[in-house]
């Protein structure tokens, strides 16, 4: 599916400011400027005042006031604005191309081939989903009573989303939580807002009603930390690194709210003996490679039985060594930039302190100016194949959200399997082997959210995204988003229409 794409200007698209309060594009009162930057370039595209605390209590007011009328429309009434929002998204679809790519440094053909029609796709399902909000049949559960349950909307829900996926992750976000009756307040990773703001807009111009979906464009610290803790909020969702999700568990506890954490990923990547060789090295440098790796699911540890090992080594980094690095906007370029210089060195440093003890087998390094002459000014990073490492070791363990592979050999299938499952992490996996048995058994004992058999990375609405251990809980997409974003409600009903009930004799004694 492509969709192209068309350049605009971004400071004049967002000449107003880039917070998005109560159907209307503002300017953030928090005092600081932000730059967004191109990442493929490094220079700035656009600056905008960051939201400060008032802003954000602006952000949560108007979808408190939303909130009655949005929560009161009948399923029906929301499903319909949503196929109108799924319908204007697809309108916007260039625009949205342009500022995924611009904003991110994604290749153009991820953006319109993966991020948009995908988010497009969200909200399409989740305006279906909306007549769909289903509990347990009412029946006598107990024998003088009649008992139903009701699924209602929490309220206010307030979201934080991050860099790497900006519109995706707006839609993961907002979606289920409108769809399900909730108002929301999102903030986007300040460095990455243009996706998110373009996405509100969208929403306004189906006909979403004002301050149903608001966005506010500011730092963790000051905007994050104010809209998780604010006490008009009755719901957080974070997907983010698990060091930063602890923190945002800290604040919300401090108000008792309902919380959901997507955090941090370190995905095995399990290469049975008798697996298709060549699809398991396609898959491995596709699944490792996506979004220049910054991608909490993406394969980072391979687990390759030992007959293979070595073809399998051979094979992906020939494959690596063909990647084409390039101007985002370049339909040919395979690879995009790191998010950020800061982001690109910090890879390297992985990379640069594992060559103590182990084997960098290709890649390793940052590009220098080539066909592509932003190449050298820009967050690029070779693709990266890592071998001989110990499996405590950090390259192994730590999640290092970039283009870089680390594959080790085992012996026997538990050795496999125990491998995969011995990080703190559990957000996904993959299985490679032409057994079922095989297949089977890892799909049950690897410790994931998501377990792929014989492919890595898909994603599609109807299914749930989500993790355990330290990867979080709770779901992203799916029917069962909803179990996020609504109270389970039980009501019961007397049946009898006798006054005294025989178990009031438990607690006013025996009366004739």
């Amino acid at each position: 599916m492509n969709q192209g794409f068309q350049r605009f200007d971004v400071t004049e698209r967002f000449a107003e400011g880039a917070q998005f309060i109560a159907g209307s594009l503002r300017s953030g009162t928090s005092g600081r400027t932000q730059a967004v930057v191109d990442p493929a370039t490094g220079e700035t595209v656009y600056s905008y005042e960051l939201a400060g605390t008032a802003d954000v209590d602006a952000a949560v007011e108007a979808a408190g006031r939303a909130f009655p009328e949005w929560s009161g429309a009948t399923p029906g009434e929301r499903s319909d604005a949503l196929h109108r929002f799924a319908a204007a998204l697809a309108e916007d679809a260039g625009d949205l191309a342009f500022a995924e790519s611009l904003n991110c440094g994604k290749p153009i053909k991820l953006s319109n081939e993966f991020d948009v029609p995908g988010s497009i796709d969200n909200a399409a399902f989740f305006a279906g989903a909306a007549r769909h909000l289903e509990g347990k049949a009412s029946g006598e559960y107990s024998p003088d009573h009649t008992s139903s349950v009701r699924r209602e909307p929490i309220g206010v829900v307030g979201s934080i989303a991050p860099w790497n996926y900006p519109l995706q992750m707006a839609a993961w976000k907002i979606l289920p939580a409108v769809a399900a009756g909730n108002t929301i307040v999102l903030k986007p990773a300040e460095i990455t807002p243009l996706t998110s703001l373009l996405f509100a807009q969208a929403a306004q111009r189906a006909g979403l009603p004002d301050g149903v979906i608001n966005i506010v464009s500011g730092a963790g610290r000051d905007a994050g930390e104010h809209l998780v803790g604010h006490p008009a909020v009755a719901m957080t969702s974070f997907t983010g690194s698990t060091g930063v999700g602890k923190r945002v568990a800290e604040i919300a506890t401090g108000t008792v709210k309902r919380l959901h954490l997507e955090l941090g990923g370190k995905a095995p990547f399990v290469v049975f003996d008798d697996a298709d060789l060549e699809a398991a090295v396609h898959g491995a440098v596709a699944g490792s490679l996506i979004n220049s790796g910054q991608d909490c699911t993406a394969a980072t540890r391979a687990y390759v039985q030992r007959p293979l090992y070595d073809a399998f080594v051979s094979g992906v980094a020939d494959l690596m060594a063909t990647v084409r690095l390039g101007d985002p906007f370049d339909p040919s370029t395979d690879l995009g930039p790191l998010i950020s210089h800061t982001q690109r060195d910090r890879v390297a440093g992985f990379v640069d302190r594992a060559r103590a003890y182990a084997t960098v087998v290709t890649g390793g390094e940052a590009p220098s100016a080539g066909t592509y002459s932003a190449l050298a000014k820009g967050a690029y990073y070779r693709p990266t194949l890592i071998a001989g490492a110990a499996q405590d070791s950090e390259v192994v363990q730590s999640e290092i959200f970039g283009p870089v592979l680390v594959v080790l050999p085992f012996d026997s299938d538990d050795e496999g399997i125990a491998l995969a499952n011995d990080t703190p992490y559990g957000l996904a996996a993959s299985a490679w082997s032409r057994d079922v048995y095989r297949t089977g058994r890892a799909t049950r004992e690897i410790k994931a959210g998501c377990v792929w058999v014989n492919d890595h990375i898909p994603i599609i609405s109807e299914m749930p995204h989500g993790g355990a251990k330290a990867s979080g809980f709770g779901k992203d997409m799916s029917a069962y988003s909803f179990e996020e974003y609504t109270q389970v409600k039980h009501v019961m009903y007397d049946n009898t229409a006798v006054a005294r009930k025989d178990w009031h004799r438990t607690v006013f004694g025996d009366r004739p």
